[in-house]
């Protein structure tokens, strides 16, 4: 039996949807029953989260009868920040269980965890060292920025310490965490891509339909996530641009957007966050996906969806998404320009949607993730 452990962001994204596939993987592939145990920071007030980071969590008794009361075997522990920290593993292995910690961002060492801050990259803080991000507020809010910087510094070697295996889900990030200076055992760290169910029943893609004149953005609307970039890029394209997602940078979007109309197929148009179904249409009627990131993503969950559906994509060569995508479909980050001119090579392009389809296939599917979760899981018990 697995318990999974995972404290859910104020802004849902990528690690959710991870989250949930893995447990799916779990039930239906390594014959396994799971439970969740999860927690909300939206539902925690900042006093309370701040008593959570500086203690090093909450109530980890929760988590012991958990583990107890399901006679699990195995935690499987994903983002714990604020509220179960270190305490909560340490209450596992007191139970008895053996802890997977799965790193799916640089939360170890980074107070926001994507490294990205005031518009560029930042890579300051470095292992214990976070005074960095409190200097730069990088949480937006200075009380909060001292808890997390302070929490980091203090328990980050102890939270190691409790995880008999860690996960990430790529070589970059895993590079990128030997970087930073997280203080991790490198020989227990996998990489271990998320897989995406979708690739089983997912038909192949057919020449794009007609009413396919338009690209796909499926973002949180936020400065790292460079949407503003694929707006240029569609404006010069002149390709219509189609943006699923919402974030606090959308009002700002907006207002870029109104200011190309006008302009031959510039069009843009916002849908906020939709609902798979609506998500597949939208990927369905699509000539191509843009991952226009300016950050150093971990992963690529939304480059990979998109692959899934065989759609051509064109994306920011940064991060892990030059182990996703084709060498010819990356550009510069922050690039516009070359980001219309791939666009103009890719849109519609059936055989690059296929090759694309078969590379995520090669990680991705959920026979090779259970593959190699199953490995990870025997060696740590």
């Amino acid at each position: 039996m697995v318990l999974f452990l995972h404290n859910r962001y104020r802004g849902t994204g990528g690690e959710e949807r991870a989250v949930e596939e893995l447990a799916w993987l779990v039930r239906e592939r390594l014959g396994e029953p799971v439970e969740l145990l999860g927690r909300d920071s939206a539902e925690l007030g900042r006093g309370a989260a701040a008593f959570g980071l500086l203690r090093g969590g909450r109530d980890p008794v929760e988590v012991e009868r958990a583990v107890r009361d399901a006679h699990a075997q195995v935690v499987h522990a994903h983002n714990l920040l604020p509220s179960f920290g270190w305490r909560a593993l340490a209450a596992a292995r007191a139970a008895g269980a053996r802890v997977v910690l799965h790193l799916h961002q640089y939360r170890l060492v980074c107070a926001i965890g994507v490294c990205f801050t005031r518009g560029a990259e930042c890579t300051r803080c470095h292992g214990r060292n976070t005074l960095a991000g409190v200097r730069l507020n990088c949480r937006g809010n200075a009380p909060e920025a001292i808890a997390y910087g302070a929490a980091l510094a203090l328990w980050q070697r102890r939270l190691v310490r409790q995880a008999d295996a860690i996960l990430v889900p790529s070589e970059f990030a895993r590079e990128r965490l030997r970087a930073l200076g997280a203080p991790l055992p490198w020989e227990r760290v996998h990489v271990l891509a998320p897989p995406l169910r979708a690739l089983e029943a997912a038909p192949e893609r057919s020449e794009p339909p007609r009413s396919a004149t338009y690209a796909l953005v499926v973002s949180r609307l936020a400065p790292e996530k460079g949407v503003d970039v694929a707006i240029d890029a569609c404006r010069a394209a002149g390709l219509t641009l189609v943006i699923a997602g919402d974030g606090p940078q959308r009002g700002e979007l907006e207002a870029r957007a109104a200011a190309g109309r006008g302009v031959a197929g510039a069009t843009v148009r916002f849908v906020g966050r939709v609902e798979a179904e609506e998500l597949a249409r939208l990927r369905a009627g699509a000539a191509i996906a843009l991952v226009p990131s300016r950050s150093a993503e971990t992963f690529g969950l939304a480059a990979a969806e998109a692959m899934v559906a065989g759609l051509p994509v064109a994306a920011s060569r940064i991060g892990a998404l030059p182990e996703l995508v084709e060498d010819d479909a990356l550009v510069p980050a922050g690039d516009a320009a070359a980001l219309a001119q791939a666009i103009g090579r890719l849109a519609g392009d059936r055989a690059a949607g296929a090759r694309g389809r078969e590379r995520v296939r090669s990680v991705c599917a959920p026979s090779v993730v259970a593959e190699a979760l199953a490995k990870v899981y025997a060696a740590s018990t």
